[in-house]
Protein backbone atom coordinates (compact mmCIF):
# COMPACT_ATOMS: atom_id res chain seq x y z
CA UNK A 1 0.00 0.00 0.00
CA UNK A 2 2.94 2.35 0.60
CA UNK A 3 4.10 1.65 -2.96
CA UNK A 4 0.58 2.36 -4.23
CA UNK A 5 0.64 5.74 -2.41
CA UNK A 6 3.99 6.60 -4.03
CA UNK A 7 2.68 5.59 -7.45
CA UNK A 8 -0.45 7.66 -6.79
CA UNK A 9 1.70 10.73 -6.21
CA UNK A 10 3.65 9.97 -9.39
CA UNK A 11 0.39 9.60 -11.33
CA UNK A 12 -0.80 13.00 -10.12
CA UNK A 13 2.48 14.60 -11.25
CA UNK A 14 2.26 12.89 -14.65
CA UNK A 15 -1.32 14.11 -15.13
CA UNK A 16 -0.18 17.71 -14.58
CA UNK A 17 2.87 17.36 -16.84
CA UNK A 18 0.69 15.76 -19.53
CA UNK A 19 -1.75 18.69 -19.44
CA UNK A 20 1.13 21.20 -19.82
CA UNK A 21 2.65 19.15 -22.67
CA UNK A 22 -0.63 19.00 -24.62
CA UNK A 23 -1.22 22.71 -24.07
CA UNK A 24 2.29 23.64 -25.19
CA UNK A 25 1.82 21.55 -28.36
CA UNK A 26 -1.70 22.66 -29.33
CA UNK A 27 -1.51 26.42 -28.62
CA UNK A 28 1.74 27.16 -30.51
CA UNK A 29 0.65 24.92 -33.40
CA UNK A 30 -2.71 26.65 -33.87
CA UNK A 31 -1.89 30.24 -32.92
CA UNK A 32 1.74 30.66 -33.93
CA UNK A 33 2.05 28.03 -36.68
CA UNK A 34 4.94 26.32 -34.86
CA UNK A 35 6.74 23.60 -36.84
CA UNK A 36 7.18 19.98 -35.83
CA UNK A 37 10.83 20.70 -35.07
CA UNK A 38 9.83 23.47 -32.65
CA UNK A 39 7.32 21.21 -30.90
CA UNK A 40 9.64 18.17 -30.73
CA UNK A 41 10.68 18.63 -27.03
CA UNK A 42 7.06 18.77 -25.88
CA UNK A 43 6.06 15.86 -28.14
CA UNK A 44 8.87 13.74 -26.66
CA UNK A 45 7.79 14.86 -23.18
CA UNK A 46 4.19 13.84 -23.90
CA UNK A 47 5.27 10.44 -25.23
CA UNK A 48 7.42 9.84 -22.14
CA UNK A 49 4.58 10.91 -19.84
CA UNK A 50 2.13 8.52 -21.55
CA UNK A 51 4.64 5.67 -21.30
CA UNK A 52 5.26 6.43 -17.62
CA UNK A 53 1.49 6.57 -16.92
CA UNK A 54 1.06 3.14 -18.51
CA UNK A 55 3.98 1.80 -16.45
CA UNK A 56 2.69 3.38 -13.23
CA UNK A 57 -0.77 1.96 -13.86
CA UNK A 58 0.70 -1.51 -14.48
CA UNK A 59 2.90 -1.41 -11.39
CA UNK A 60 0.04 -0.10 -9.27
CA UNK A 61 -2.27 -2.91 -10.40
CA UNK A 62 0.45 -5.54 -9.97
CA UNK A 63 1.30 -4.39 -6.45
CA UNK A 64 -2.35 -4.00 -5.50
CA UNK A 65 -3.20 -7.53 -6.64
CA UNK A 66 -0.13 -8.90 -4.88
CA UNK A 67 -1.19 -7.10 -1.70
CA UNK A 68 -4.72 -8.42 -2.21
CA UNK A 69 -3.49 -12.01 -2.56
CA UNK A 70 -1.34 -11.68 0.56
CA UNK A 71 -4.14 -10.06 2.57
CA UNK A 72 -6.71 -12.69 1.50
CA UNK A 73 -4.32 -15.53 2.29
CA UNK A 74 -3.51 -14.08 5.72
CA UNK A 75 -7.17 -13.46 6.44
CA UNK A 76 -8.24 -16.95 5.33
CA UNK A 77 -5.50 -18.60 7.40
CA UNK A 78 -6.39 -16.43 10.42
CA UNK A 79 -10.09 -17.30 10.17
CA UNK A 80 -9.42 -21.03 9.73
CA UNK A 81 -6.93 -21.13 12.62
CA UNK A 82 -9.33 -19.21 14.84
CA UNK A 83 -12.14 -21.63 14.01
CA UNK A 84 -9.76 -24.43 15.01
CA UNK A 85 -9.07 -22.67 18.32
CA UNK A 86 -12.79 -22.15 18.93
CA UNK A 87 -13.24 -25.91 18.71
CA UNK A 88 -15.93 -28.34 17.54
CA UNK A 89 -18.56 -27.22 20.06
CA UNK A 90 -18.59 -23.70 18.59
CA UNK A 91 -18.43 -25.17 15.08
CA UNK A 92 -21.37 -27.52 15.69
CA UNK A 93 -23.57 -24.52 16.53
CA UNK A 94 -22.83 -22.86 13.16
CA UNK A 95 -24.06 -23.68 9.68
CA UNK A 96 -21.20 -25.34 7.80
CA UNK A 97 -22.50 -24.09 4.44
CA UNK A 98 -22.42 -20.46 5.59
CA UNK A 99 -18.95 -20.84 7.11
CA UNK A 100 -17.66 -22.41 3.89
CA UNK A 101 -19.18 -19.53 1.94
CA UNK A 102 -17.39 -17.01 4.18
CA UNK A 103 -13.90 -18.52 3.90
CA UNK A 104 -14.13 -19.19 0.14
CA UNK A 105 -16.24 -16.81 -1.95
CA UNK A 106 -16.53 -14.27 0.86
CA UNK A 107 -12.77 -13.77 1.18
CA UNK A 108 -12.29 -13.93 -2.60
CA UNK A 109 -14.84 -11.12 -2.86
CA UNK A 110 -12.33 -8.85 -1.12
CA UNK A 111 -10.22 -8.79 -4.29
CA UNK A 112 -12.11 -5.74 -5.47
CA UNK A 113 -11.60 -4.04 -2.11
CA UNK A 114 -7.84 -4.59 -1.78
CA UNK A 115 -6.85 -4.53 -5.45
CA UNK A 116 -9.17 -1.78 -6.75
CA UNK A 117 -10.98 0.19 -4.08
CA UNK A 118 -8.10 0.98 -1.69
CA UNK A 119 -5.61 2.04 -4.43
CA UNK A 120 -8.32 4.17 -6.05
CA UNK A 121 -9.05 5.73 -2.67
CA UNK A 122 -5.41 6.86 -2.54
CA UNK A 123 -5.68 8.38 -6.02
CA UNK A 124 -8.98 10.05 -5.04
CA UNK A 125 -7.09 12.02 -2.37
CA UNK A 126 -3.78 12.75 -4.11
CA UNK A 127 -4.84 13.52 -7.70
CA UNK A 128 -7.75 15.98 -7.06
CA UNK A 129 -5.70 17.84 -4.44
CA UNK A 130 -2.62 18.17 -6.67
CA UNK A 131 -4.54 19.04 -9.84
CA UNK A 132 -6.81 21.42 -7.92
CA UNK A 133 -3.80 23.38 -6.67
CA UNK A 134 -2.53 23.74 -10.25
CA UNK A 135 -5.97 24.94 -11.41
CA UNK A 136 -6.01 27.46 -8.56
CA UNK A 137 -2.70 28.94 -9.80
CA UNK A 138 -4.13 29.29 -13.31
CA UNK A 139 -7.79 30.27 -12.88
CA UNK A 140 -9.45 31.22 -9.59
CA UNK A 141 -13.00 31.00 -10.99
CA UNK A 142 -12.51 27.43 -12.21
CA UNK A 143 -10.96 26.53 -8.84
CA UNK A 144 -14.04 27.93 -7.08
CA UNK A 145 -16.33 25.82 -9.28
CA UNK A 146 -14.23 22.72 -8.55
CA UNK A 147 -14.24 23.45 -4.80
CA UNK A 148 -18.03 23.91 -4.84
CA UNK A 149 -18.91 20.81 -6.87
CA UNK A 150 -16.35 18.22 -5.88
CA UNK A 151 -17.78 17.68 -2.34
CA UNK A 152 -21.09 16.70 -3.93
CA UNK A 153 -19.61 13.48 -5.32
CA UNK A 154 -18.63 12.04 -1.89
CA UNK A 155 -22.04 13.10 -0.52
CA UNK A 156 -23.87 11.21 -3.25
CA UNK A 157 -21.47 8.27 -2.82
CA UNK A 158 -22.28 8.07 0.89
CA UNK A 159 -26.04 8.25 0.29
CA UNK A 160 -25.91 5.60 -2.42
CA UNK A 161 -23.45 3.49 -0.39
CA UNK A 162 -25.75 3.37 2.63
CA UNK A 163 -28.61 2.15 0.48
CA UNK A 164 -26.31 -0.32 -1.28
CA UNK A 165 -25.06 -1.67 2.06
CA UNK A 166 -28.54 -2.84 3.02
CA UNK A 167 -29.02 -4.51 -0.36
CA UNK A 168 -25.61 -6.23 -0.19
CA UNK A 169 -26.23 -7.48 3.35
CA UNK A 170 -29.55 -8.93 2.20
CA UNK A 171 -27.83 -10.52 -0.79
CA UNK A 172 -25.09 -12.04 1.39
CA UNK A 173 -27.61 -13.32 3.95
CA UNK A 174 -29.67 -14.94 1.18
CA UNK A 175 -26.56 -16.59 -0.25
CA UNK A 176 -25.64 -17.88 3.23
CA UNK A 177 -29.11 -19.39 3.69
CA UNK A 178 -28.96 -20.91 0.22
CA UNK A 179 -25.54 -22.45 0.92
CA UNK A 180 -26.62 -23.86 4.29
CA UNK A 181 -29.90 -25.19 2.93
CA UNK A 182 -28.16 -26.79 -0.04
CA UNK A 183 -25.61 -28.52 2.23
CA UNK A 184 -28.40 -29.84 4.48
CA UNK A 185 -30.41 -31.09 1.49
CA UNK A 186 -27.43 -32.87 -0.06
CA UNK A 187 -26.46 -34.45 3.28
CA UNK A 188 -30.00 -35.78 3.80
CA UNK A 189 -30.85 -36.55 0.18
CA UNK A 190 -31.05 -40.31 0.69
CA UNK A 191 -33.53 -39.87 3.55
CA UNK A 192 -35.57 -37.31 1.59
CA UNK A 193 -35.66 -39.64 -1.40
CA UNK A 194 -36.81 -42.55 0.76
CA UNK A 195 -39.74 -40.52 2.10
CA UNK A 196 -40.60 -38.89 -1.24
CA UNK A 197 -39.64 -35.35 -0.16
CA UNK A 198 -36.75 -34.75 -2.58
CA UNK A 199 -38.84 -32.82 -5.12
CA UNK A 200 -40.24 -30.51 -2.40
CA UNK A 201 -36.73 -29.67 -1.20
CA UNK A 202 -35.62 -29.06 -4.77
CA UNK A 203 -38.45 -26.53 -5.04
CA UNK A 204 -37.22 -24.84 -1.84
CA UNK A 205 -33.68 -24.58 -3.26
CA UNK A 206 -35.10 -23.08 -6.47
CA UNK A 207 -37.15 -20.55 -4.50
CA UNK A 208 -34.18 -19.43 -2.38
CA UNK A 209 -32.06 -19.28 -5.54
CA UNK A 210 -34.63 -16.99 -7.15
CA UNK A 211 -34.48 -14.69 -4.11
CA UNK A 212 -30.70 -14.55 -4.43
CA UNK A 213 -31.00 -13.77 -8.15
CA UNK A 214 -33.45 -10.94 -7.46
CA UNK A 215 -31.27 -9.43 -4.71
CA UNK A 216 -28.15 -9.71 -6.90
CA UNK A 217 -29.87 -7.95 -9.80
CA UNK A 218 -31.03 -5.27 -7.33
CA UNK A 219 -27.43 -4.63 -6.27
CA UNK A 220 -26.32 -4.44 -9.91
CA UNK A 221 -29.15 -2.02 -10.71
CA UNK A 222 -28.05 0.28 -7.89
CA UNK A 223 -24.44 0.06 -9.07
CA UNK A 224 -25.34 1.11 -12.62
CA UNK A 225 -27.64 3.91 -11.45
CA UNK A 226 -25.04 5.25 -9.02
CA UNK A 227 -22.42 5.25 -11.80
CA UNK A 228 -24.86 7.23 -13.95
CA UNK A 229 -25.45 9.78 -11.17
CA UNK A 230 -21.72 10.28 -10.53
CA UNK A 231 -20.95 10.54 -14.26
CA UNK A 232 -23.75 13.07 -14.74
CA UNK A 233 -22.58 15.18 -11.80
CA UNK A 234 -18.95 15.20 -13.00
CA UNK A 235 -20.01 15.98 -16.58
CA UNK A 236 -22.16 18.92 -15.51
CA UNK A 237 -19.36 20.26 -13.32
CA UNK A 238 -16.85 20.12 -16.19
CA UNK A 239 -19.46 21.69 -18.50
CA UNK A 240 -19.87 24.66 -16.12
CA UNK A 241 -16.09 25.18 -16.15
CA UNK A 242 -15.99 24.83 -19.96
CA UNK A 243 -18.77 27.39 -20.45
CA UNK A 244 -17.05 29.92 -18.18
CA UNK A 245 -13.76 29.43 -20.03
CA UNK A 246 -15.49 29.82 -23.40
CA UNK A 247 -17.20 33.05 -22.40
CA UNK A 248 -13.94 34.53 -21.11
CA UNK A 249 -12.07 33.45 -24.23
CA UNK A 250 -14.67 35.27 -26.34
CA UNK A 251 -14.42 38.54 -24.42
CA UNK A 252 -10.63 38.27 -24.27
CA UNK A 253 -10.25 38.14 -20.48
CA UNK A 254 -8.49 34.72 -20.69
CA UNK A 255 -5.82 33.49 -23.06
CA UNK A 256 -6.08 30.18 -24.91
CA UNK A 257 -3.08 28.63 -23.11
CA UNK A 258 -4.65 29.04 -19.66
CA UNK A 259 -8.13 28.08 -20.82
CA UNK A 260 -6.98 24.89 -22.56
CA UNK A 261 -4.77 23.88 -19.62
CA UNK A 262 -7.64 24.28 -17.12
CA UNK A 263 -10.08 22.50 -19.46
CA UNK A 264 -7.71 19.49 -19.77
CA UNK A 265 -7.12 19.32 -16.00
CA UNK A 266 -10.76 19.72 -14.90
CA UNK A 267 -11.95 16.17 -15.81
CA UNK A 268 -8.88 14.71 -14.08
CA UNK A 269 -10.13 16.17 -10.78
CA UNK A 270 -13.42 14.24 -10.91
CA UNK A 271 -12.23 11.00 -12.53
CA UNK A 272 -10.60 9.37 -9.43
CA UNK A 273 -13.66 10.13 -7.31
CA UNK A 274 -15.98 8.60 -9.88
CA UNK A 275 -13.78 5.52 -10.01
CA UNK A 276 -13.94 5.18 -6.22
CA UNK A 277 -17.72 4.83 -6.48
CA UNK A 278 -17.43 2.22 -9.23
CA UNK A 279 -14.88 0.11 -7.35
CA UNK A 280 -16.80 0.41 -4.10
CA UNK A 281 -19.72 -1.44 -5.67
CA UNK A 282 -17.33 -4.06 -7.05
CA UNK A 283 -16.02 -4.63 -3.51
CA UNK A 284 -19.44 -4.51 -1.84
CA UNK A 285 -19.96 -8.28 -1.64
CA UNK A 286 -16.54 -8.82 -0.07
CA UNK A 287 -17.24 -6.09 2.46
CA UNK A 288 -20.54 -7.78 3.29
CA UNK A 289 -18.68 -11.02 4.04
CA UNK A 290 -16.03 -9.14 6.03
CA UNK A 291 -18.57 -8.52 8.80
CA UNK A 292 -19.02 -12.28 9.24
CA UNK A 293 -15.24 -12.77 9.29
CA UNK A 294 -14.78 -10.11 11.95
CA UNK A 295 -17.56 -11.70 14.00
CA UNK A 296 -15.72 -15.05 13.86
CA UNK A 297 -12.36 -13.49 14.78
CA UNK A 298 -13.93 -11.66 17.74
CA UNK A 299 -15.19 -14.91 19.29
CA UNK A 300 -13.09 -15.72 22.36
CA UNK A 301 -11.53 -19.22 22.26
CA UNK A 302 -10.99 -21.32 25.41
CA UNK A 303 -8.31 -19.81 27.63
CA UNK A 304 -4.92 -21.55 27.54
CA UNK A 305 -2.74 -21.48 30.64
CA UNK A 306 1.06 -21.37 30.83
CA UNK A 307 1.73 -24.74 32.50
CA UNK A 308 2.77 -27.75 30.42
CA UNK A 309 3.53 -30.17 33.28
CA UNK A 310 0.39 -32.32 32.86
CA UNK A 311 -0.11 -34.85 35.70
CA UNK A 312 -0.58 -38.53 34.85
CA UNK A 313 -4.35 -38.56 34.32
CA UNK A 314 -4.53 -42.33 34.78
CA UNK A 315 -3.64 -41.84 38.45
CA UNK A 316 -5.10 -38.36 39.08
CA UNK A 317 -8.54 -37.53 40.45
CA UNK A 318 -10.70 -35.12 38.44
CA UNK A 319 -12.89 -32.92 40.62
CA UNK A 320 -15.64 -30.65 39.27
CA UNK A 321 -16.69 -27.99 41.79
CA UNK A 322 -19.93 -26.03 41.22
CA UNK A 323 -19.41 -26.13 37.47
CA UNK A 324 -21.72 -23.92 35.38
CA UNK A 325 -21.59 -23.77 31.58
CA UNK A 326 -23.82 -21.47 29.52
CA UNK A 327 -24.08 -21.36 25.73
CA UNK A 328 -24.67 -18.13 23.84
CA UNK A 329 -28.25 -17.50 22.69
CA UNK A 330 -29.54 -19.94 25.31
CA UNK A 331 -31.50 -18.74 28.30
CA UNK A 332 -30.67 -21.54 30.76
CA UNK A 333 -27.16 -22.95 31.36
CA UNK A 334 -26.40 -26.40 29.97
CA UNK A 335 -24.74 -27.31 33.28
CA UNK A 336 -25.66 -25.48 36.47
CA UNK A 337 -23.62 -25.80 39.66
CA UNK A 338 -22.50 -29.38 38.98
CA UNK A 339 -20.11 -31.02 41.45
CA UNK A 340 -18.72 -34.53 40.98
CA UNK A 341 -15.52 -36.56 41.34
CA UNK A 342 -13.97 -38.85 38.72
CA UNK A 343 -11.88 -41.60 40.26
CA UNK A 344 -8.59 -42.48 38.53
CA UNK A 345 -8.00 -45.71 36.60
CA UNK A 346 -11.71 -46.55 36.29
CA UNK A 347 -14.47 -46.49 33.71
CA UNK A 348 -16.97 -43.84 34.83
CA UNK A 349 -20.34 -43.56 33.11
CA UNK A 350 -22.25 -40.27 33.05
CA UNK A 351 -25.99 -40.91 32.76
CA UNK A 352 -29.10 -38.77 32.87
CA UNK A 353 -31.89 -37.49 30.64
CA UNK A 354 -31.12 -35.79 27.33
CA UNK A 355 -30.03 -32.19 27.78
CA UNK A 356 -28.68 -32.62 31.32
CA UNK A 357 -25.14 -31.68 30.22
CA UNK A 358 -23.29 -34.98 29.80
CA UNK A 359 -21.67 -34.04 26.48
CA UNK A 360 -21.02 -30.54 27.85
CA UNK A 361 -18.97 -32.03 30.71
CA UNK A 362 -16.87 -33.94 28.16
CA UNK A 363 -16.43 -30.74 26.13
CA UNK A 364 -15.15 -28.91 29.23
CA UNK A 365 -12.71 -31.75 30.00
CA UNK A 366 -11.45 -31.69 26.40
CA UNK A 367 -11.05 -27.88 26.67
CA UNK A 368 -13.55 -27.20 23.89
CA UNK A 369 -15.44 -24.97 26.35
CA UNK A 370 -14.59 -22.74 29.28
CA UNK A 371 -16.99 -22.95 32.24
CA UNK A 372 -18.93 -19.79 33.07
CA UNK A 373 -18.19 -20.38 36.75
CA UNK A 374 -16.78 -23.08 38.97
CA UNK A 375 -13.62 -25.03 38.27
CA UNK A 376 -12.12 -28.39 37.32
CA UNK A 377 -9.22 -29.56 39.47
CA UNK A 378 -6.70 -32.31 38.71
CA UNK A 379 -5.48 -33.82 41.98
CA UNK A 380 -2.51 -36.15 41.99
CA UNK A 381 -0.48 -37.54 44.87
CA UNK A 382 1.59 -34.43 45.45
CA UNK A 383 -0.17 -31.57 43.73
CA UNK A 384 -3.47 -30.05 42.66
CA UNK A 385 -3.86 -27.83 39.61
CA UNK A 386 -6.83 -26.04 38.07
CA UNK A 387 -7.62 -27.05 34.50
CA UNK A 388 -7.45 -23.53 33.06
CA UNK A 389 -3.88 -23.13 34.34
CA UNK A 390 -2.69 -25.81 31.90
CA UNK A 391 -1.67 -25.26 28.29
CA UNK A 392 -4.49 -26.44 26.00
CA UNK A 393 -2.30 -28.31 23.51
CA UNK A 394 -0.28 -30.01 26.25
CA UNK A 395 -3.53 -31.05 27.98
CA UNK A 396 -5.13 -32.36 24.80
CA UNK A 397 -2.07 -34.47 24.03
CA UNK A 398 -3.02 -36.50 27.15
CA UNK A 399 -6.73 -36.69 26.36
CA UNK A 400 -8.36 -38.87 23.69
CA UNK A 401 -11.91 -38.11 22.58
CA UNK A 402 -14.31 -40.26 20.54
CA UNK A 403 -17.66 -38.72 19.60
CA UNK A 404 -21.00 -40.30 18.75
CA UNK A 405 -20.32 -40.09 15.02
CA UNK A 406 -16.55 -40.35 14.45
CA UNK A 407 -15.46 -38.81 11.15
CA UNK A 408 -13.00 -40.57 8.88
CA UNK A 409 -11.07 -38.43 6.42
CA UNK A 410 -10.66 -39.33 2.75
CA UNK A 411 -7.24 -40.91 3.24
CA UNK A 412 -5.66 -44.26 4.12
CA UNK A 413 -6.41 -46.39 7.17
CA UNK A 414 -3.03 -45.42 8.63
CA UNK A 415 -3.65 -41.70 8.13
CA UNK A 416 -6.99 -41.99 9.96
CA UNK A 417 -5.40 -43.80 12.89
CA UNK A 418 -2.49 -41.33 13.05
CA UNK A 419 -4.68 -38.20 13.27
CA UNK A 420 -3.91 -37.64 16.96
CA UNK A 421 -0.28 -38.76 16.58
CA UNK A 422 1.03 -37.92 13.08
CA UNK A 423 4.53 -39.32 13.77
CA UNK A 424 3.30 -42.83 14.66
CA UNK A 425 5.08 -45.56 12.69
CA UNK A 426 3.51 -48.56 10.95
CA UNK A 427 4.10 -50.90 13.93
CA UNK A 428 2.23 -48.51 16.26
CA UNK A 429 -0.66 -48.29 13.78
CA UNK A 430 -0.90 -52.10 13.53
CA UNK A 431 -0.74 -52.39 17.33
CA UNK A 432 -3.62 -49.91 17.70
CA UNK A 433 -5.70 -51.81 15.11
CA UNK A 434 -4.95 -55.11 16.87
CA UNK A 435 -6.13 -53.66 20.18
CA UNK A 436 -9.56 -52.97 18.67
CA UNK A 437 -9.59 -56.28 16.70
CA UNK A 438 -9.39 -54.66 13.28
CA UNK A 439 -5.94 -55.90 12.26
CA UNK A 440 -7.22 -58.99 10.44
CA UNK A 441 -9.84 -57.01 8.54
CA UNK A 442 -7.32 -54.34 7.49
CA UNK A 443 -4.78 -57.00 6.49
CA UNK A 444 -7.33 -58.32 3.95
CA UNK A 445 -7.68 -54.91 2.29
CA UNK A 446 -5.80 -54.46 -1.04
CA UNK A 447 -3.04 -52.23 0.36
CA UNK A 448 -3.34 -53.00 4.07
CA UNK A 449 -3.06 -49.91 6.24
CA UNK A 450 -2.33 -47.84 3.11
CA UNK A 451 -5.75 -48.62 1.62
CA UNK A 452 -7.79 -45.44 0.99
CA UNK A 453 -11.05 -45.40 2.94
CA UNK A 454 -12.89 -42.91 0.74
CA UNK A 455 -15.03 -40.00 1.89
CA UNK A 456 -16.38 -40.67 5.40
CA UNK A 457 -14.90 -44.18 5.46
CA UNK A 458 -17.30 -45.53 2.85
CA UNK A 459 -15.71 -49.01 2.80
CA UNK A 460 -16.31 -49.58 6.54
CA UNK A 461 -19.44 -50.30 8.54
CA UNK A 462 -20.62 -48.09 11.41
CA UNK A 463 -19.14 -50.42 14.02
CA UNK A 464 -15.83 -50.63 12.19
CA UNK A 465 -15.74 -46.84 11.96
CA UNK A 466 -16.21 -46.63 15.75
CA UNK A 467 -13.34 -49.06 16.26
CA UNK A 468 -11.05 -47.05 13.95
CA UNK A 469 -11.83 -44.04 16.16
CA UNK A 470 -10.95 -46.10 19.24
CA UNK A 471 -7.72 -47.17 17.49
CA UNK A 472 -6.85 -43.46 17.27
CA UNK A 473 -7.09 -43.30 21.06
CA UNK A 474 -4.81 -46.34 21.38
CA UNK A 475 -2.29 -44.82 18.97
CA UNK A 476 -2.35 -41.49 20.82
CA UNK A 477 -1.55 -43.32 24.06
CA UNK A 478 -3.49 -40.80 26.13
CA UNK A 479 -4.05 -41.38 29.84
CA UNK A 480 -7.62 -39.94 29.83
CA UNK A 481 -10.22 -41.19 27.34
CA UNK A 482 -13.56 -39.45 26.75
CA UNK A 483 -16.27 -41.44 24.96
CA UNK A 484 -19.60 -39.94 23.92
CA UNK A 485 -22.17 -42.72 23.33
CA UNK A 486 -19.66 -45.10 21.69
CA UNK A 487 -22.27 -47.83 21.09
CA UNK A 488 -25.17 -45.68 19.88
CA UNK A 489 -27.20 -47.19 16.98
CA UNK A 490 -25.22 -50.45 16.95
CA UNK A 491 -26.61 -53.99 16.90
CA UNK A 492 -25.82 -56.39 19.75
CA UNK A 493 -22.94 -58.19 18.01
CA UNK A 494 -21.25 -54.97 16.91
CA UNK A 495 -21.82 -53.45 20.34
CA UNK A 496 -19.99 -56.36 21.96
CA UNK A 497 -16.97 -55.86 19.69
CA UNK A 498 -16.87 -52.14 20.55
CA UNK A 499 -17.17 -52.91 24.28
CA UNK A 500 -14.26 -55.35 23.98
CA UNK A 501 -12.18 -52.60 22.38
CA UNK A 502 -13.16 -50.15 25.14
CA UNK A 503 -12.18 -52.72 27.79
CA UNK A 504 -8.73 -53.02 26.22
CA UNK A 505 -8.49 -49.23 26.02
CA UNK A 506 -9.42 -48.84 29.71
CA UNK A 507 -6.35 -50.75 30.91
CA UNK A 508 -4.06 -48.28 32.72
CA UNK A 509 -6.27 -45.37 31.69
CA UNK A 510 -9.10 -43.28 33.12
CA UNK A 511 -12.18 -43.56 30.92
CA UNK A 512 -15.24 -41.29 31.10
CA UNK A 513 -18.16 -42.23 28.88
CA UNK A 514 -21.63 -40.88 28.24
CA UNK A 515 -24.13 -43.73 28.39
CA UNK A 516 -27.81 -44.28 27.67
CA UNK A 517 -27.85 -48.01 26.87
CA UNK A 518 -27.98 -50.40 29.80
CA UNK A 519 -25.15 -52.60 28.52
CA UNK A 520 -22.82 -49.61 28.53
CA UNK A 521 -23.97 -48.60 32.03
CA UNK A 522 -23.36 -52.14 33.32
CA UNK A 523 -19.91 -52.07 31.74
CA UNK A 524 -18.81 -49.06 33.83
CA UNK A 525 -17.03 -49.33 37.18
CA UNK A 526 -18.78 -46.23 38.50
CA UNK A 527 -22.03 -44.54 37.43
CA UNK A 528 -22.77 -40.85 38.04
CA UNK A 529 -26.26 -39.56 37.32
CA UNK A 530 -26.52 -35.91 36.34
CA UNK A 531 -29.61 -33.92 37.39
CA UNK A 532 -32.37 -33.24 34.87
CA UNK A 533 -32.08 -29.99 32.90
CA UNK A 534 -34.02 -26.92 33.97
CA UNK A 535 -36.29 -27.13 30.91
CA UNK A 536 -37.29 -30.70 31.81
CA UNK A 537 -38.09 -29.64 35.38
CA UNK A 538 -40.28 -26.84 34.03
CA UNK A 539 -42.16 -29.27 31.79
CA UNK A 540 -42.73 -31.71 34.66
CA UNK A 541 -43.92 -28.88 36.92
CA UNK A 542 -46.26 -27.65 34.19
CA UNK A 543 -47.69 -31.14 33.62
CA UNK A 544 -48.16 -31.60 37.38
CA UNK A 545 -50.00 -28.27 37.79
CA UNK A 546 -52.23 -29.01 34.80
CA UNK A 547 -53.10 -32.41 36.28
Amino acid sequence: MAAVVILGGLTALLVIVQAFAITNIVVPAFLNGASLHDLRPWIITLACVLALRVLASYLSDAMAFRASAAAKSELRISVMRHIGRLGPVWLSRRNSGELTQVVTRGIDGLDGYFARYLPQLVLAVIVPLSVGIVILTQDILAAVVVAATIPLIPVFMILIGKYTQGQVEQQWATLGRLSGHFVDVVAGMSTLKAFGRASAQAENVRRVGDRYRVSTMGVLRISFLSALVLELLATLSVAVIAVSIGLRLVDGSMNLHTGLLVLILAPEVYLPLRQVGVHFHAAAEGLGAAGDMVEILEQAPPISGPRTDIPNLATATLRLDHLTVAYENREDPAVNGLSLTISPGQVTALIGPSGCGKSTVLAVLERFLDPSSGQVSIESAHTSVELRELDIQAWRSQVAWVGQEPHLISASVADNVRIAKPDANADQVWAALAAVQLDRLVAQLPDGIDTPLGEGGAVLSVGQTRRVALARAFCQDASLVLLDEPTAALDIETEESVLTAIAALAVDRTVILVAHRQTLIDFADEVIELPAPVDAERVEASVGSNS
